[in-house]
């Protein structure tokens, strides 16, 4: 008799371990999934994106793209033609804004559920569009200058208009700095994204990892 209730103690035992681990394997694979749908849209996003700032820094450029752009009082020919043709970077990057503030606001959901160390990629993008339009105001403002007291001053003019220029226009065979930055944040995304979408955050993924495979 007391034989028989050592095995229902035990059966109760195992019965409570296998739904705790029951309810445990569904909790991680429903988080899993979640983070695989995160990673995937992430992902696609990020491609969007590149693109997207491939296109603002196309070199070739329509009237259509700064005919709205008005002279301002005290202007001169110079100032308002720089203006204008600095202005394109900003009306093709407000025609992507919608795609951009997507990418930022999925940073920090991406934060909580992927980790804030892999949310690096979201900086650095951030970082890559900011640099354009920085460089865009600076050209409204240099490629309107033809003054030059000195020879010194002239080069060291030069030598700004190729640093920004560079930035401003891209390189249609791709080879750029800010080419070469996209290539690094998608080369991180995917690295990231990809670990997640092959099982990693799954309760496959997990056991994978405990027993070393």
């Amino acid at each position: 008799m007391e034989y028989l209730l050592h095995i229902k103690e035990i059966s109760l035992l195992i019965g409570i371990w296998v739904a705790i681990y029951g309810i445990d394997s569904w909790r991680r694979e429903h988080k899993g999934k979640r983070e695989i749908e995160l990673a995937e849209d992430c992902l696609s996003l990020f491609y969007e994106a590149v693109d997207a700032v491939k296109q603002i820094r196309h070199p070739v450029s329509h009237p259509s793209e700064t005919q709205d752009i008005e002279r301002g009082k005290h202007e001169s020919d110079a100032q308002f033609q720089a203006r204008k043709d600095a202005s394109v970077v900003y009306h093709r990057f407000n025609q992507h804004q919608e795609l951009f503030n997507k990418v930022y606001a999925s940073r920090y959901k991406f934060m909580s559920q992927i980790g804030k160390e892999e949310s690096k990629p979201f900086d650095e993008l951030r970082a890559i569009t900011n640099e354009i339009l920085f460089s865009a105001r600076m050209l409204s403002r240099l490629w309107a200058r033809d003054n030059f007291k000195t020879e010194e001053q002239l080069e060291k003019h030069n030598a700004q208009l190729e640093k920004y220029e560079d930035v401003f226009w891209g390189d249609p065979e791709g080879d750029d700095s800010i080419n070469s930055q996209l290539s690094k944040v998608i080369f991180d995304i995917e690295i990231i994204c990809q670990s997640v979408i092959s099982g990693k955050g799954t309760l496959f993924g997990l056991l994978n990892k405990k027993l070393g495979k």
